[in-house]
C-alpha cells in the first residue's frame, strides 16, 4: 500500500539547511519505500532559513537584492528581501544582522542596523505589507540601529548620535521620530518563536545574552540600557515578543505597531503544511536539538500539534535528543555514535534515521 509522507523539518544548525535536511529524509525514506508519495516542505520559525523556507513553497516569490547594507559587527553584508505576490516582503532579520555573520562575537556594540537598511529597500520598492523574520540575532540593541536606518533619531545629551549597538543605549537622552519612515499600508507582522518580554529574568538580555557572548556584567549593561530606552520610548515593554531578537520585537512594535505572531505557525501556514499534513499518512519534523523549548512555538512542536489535530504519524529525527518526543523518533548523535561523527556527516546520518523510520512506521 502507497502512502503519503510529508517532510517538514527545520534547519539542522550549524550542519544542513532546511531543505537540505528535507532532501537527505527524502532519500533515506524512498530506499526502504520507492513508490510512497513524498511531500517536502522545509520549515523554519523566524530564524535563519526562514526566507529560504518561504521561497521554495510559494510560487512566484521572487527574491529582491539590495546590494550591500551594513552587517551587525559594522562591516558589510549582502543585503537581500522576498517579494510574494500580493506586495508582500519577508525580511529575514538573521540574513543581516545573524550571529554567524559576526567575526567575534560583540554583545555590546553588535547592531540590527542593516536590517532597517533591508526594509528601507522593501519599502522603496513599494510593498503592501511586510513580515519581518526575528531570529538568531547578533544584537541586544532594541531595534534602535534598524529603527535609525529608517529615520529615527537617537541622541546623548549633547544632542550627538548614539553609537551602535546596545550598550549605547545607557546614555540615550532624547529619541526623534520625526523623519522616521512609516509602515507599509498593509501593516507589518513580527515573526518569532519566543515570548520574553524586553526587560526582567525572561527578557532579552538575560536570557539571550549569553548566546551572544555577554557576560553576567554586560548582561547587566544591557539590561540597564534597555530599561533606558524603554523609559523614553514608551510602548509595553512587558508584551510576550517585545524581548525577540535582542528586544528588537519591542522597537517594531512601540514604533510601527507591528503585530507579533508565531514564527512557525505563520510560515507554516504560507507553506501549505496544515493542509499537507491534514492529507497525509505520515509526518517527519526535524531539528539539531530536541528538548521541552521544541514544543513551545518552535518548527517540531508546532507540527507536531498539526498531526495530532488530524490523527497523522509522527516521525522527529534530532541531531541530539534532550527529552523523548511523542511518536517515533532517532538521534542522529546515537545512530552515529557521537555527536562529531553526526555533525561530520549529518545527510548521512539523516538518510540512516529516515531509512528506519520508513521501516518502522508504516
Amino acid at each position: 500500500m502507497h502512502r503519503s509522507i510529508v517532510i517538514a523539518p527545520d534547519s539542522f544548525k550549524g550542519s544542513l539547511r532546511a531543505s537540505e535536511a528535507a532532501e537527505a529524509i527524502a532519500a533515506g525514506w524512498a530506499v526502504a519505500r520507492p513508490k510512497d508519495t513524498l511531500t517536502l516542505l522545509p520549515q523554519a520559525d523566524g530564524g535563519e532559513g526562514t526566507v529560504d523556507a518561504i521561497e521554495a513553497a510559494v510560487p512566484g516569490a521572487i527574491r529582491r537584492a539590495t546590494g550591500a547594507v551594513t552587517g551587525p559587527d559594522g562591516g558589510q553584508v549582502d543585503g537581500e528581501w522576498l517579494e510574494l505576490p500580493g506586495g508582500i516582503a519577508v525580511v529575514e532579520l538573521a540574513q543581516s544582522c545573524g550571529l554567524p555573520l559576526m567575526q567575534q562575537l560583540a554583545p555590546l556594540t553588535a547592531s540590527t542596523r542593516g536590517l532597517g537598511e533591508v526594509l528601507a529597500h522593501a519599502i522603496g520598492s513599494g510593498v503592501h505589507s511586510i513580515r519581518i523574520a526575528l531570529g538568531g540575532s547578533a544584537s541586544t540593541d532594541g531595534g534602535v540601529g534598524a529603527l535609525c536606518a529608517l529615520g529615527l533619531r537617537a541622541m546623548d545629551a549633547a544632542g550627538s548620535p548614539l553609537a551602535d549597538g546596545g550598550a549605547a543605549l545607557s546614555a540615550l537622552a532624547a529619541l526623534d521620530a520625526t523623519d522616521l519612515l512609516a509602515p507599509p499600508r498593509g501593516g507589518v507582522t513580527l515573526l518569532t518563536d519566543v515570548d520574553a518580554p524586553l526587560l526582567g529574568p525572561r527578557g532579552a538580555a538575560a536570557v539571550f545574552g549569553p548566546q551572544k557572548g555577554a557576560t553576567r556584567e554586560q548582561i547587566a549593561q544591557l539590561e540597564a540600557a534597555l530599561a533606558r530606552f524603554a523609559e523614553l520610548f514608551g510602548g509595553d515593554p512587558a508584551q510576550p515578543g517585545a524581548g525577540a531578537a535582542g528586544g528588537t520585537g519591542y522597537g517594531f512594535v512601540t514604533a510601527w505597531g507591528a503585530a507579533v505572531a508565531s514564527g512557525s505557525a505563520a510560515i507554516a501556514d504560507l507553506t501549505g503544511l496544515p493542509a499537507a499534513i491534514a492529507a497525509a499518512d505520515v509526518v517527519i519534523t526535524g531539528e539539531g536539538r530536541f528538548d521541552e523549548q521544541s514544543l513551545r512555538g518552535k518548527v517540531v512542536g508546532h507540527t507536531l500539534d498539526l498531526a495530532a489535530e488530524h490523527g497523522t504519524s509522527t516521525a522527529v529525527i534530532a541531531g541530539r535528543l534532550a527529552t523523548t518526543p511523542p511518536g517515533w523518533s532517532a538521534s542522529l548523535t546515537e545512530l552515529a555514535g557521537s555527536g562529531a561523527a553526526a555533525m561530520a556527516e549529518p545527510a548521512r546520518w539523516l538518510r540512516a534515521a529516515a531509512k528506519a523510520a520508513a521501516r518502522s512506521l508504516v
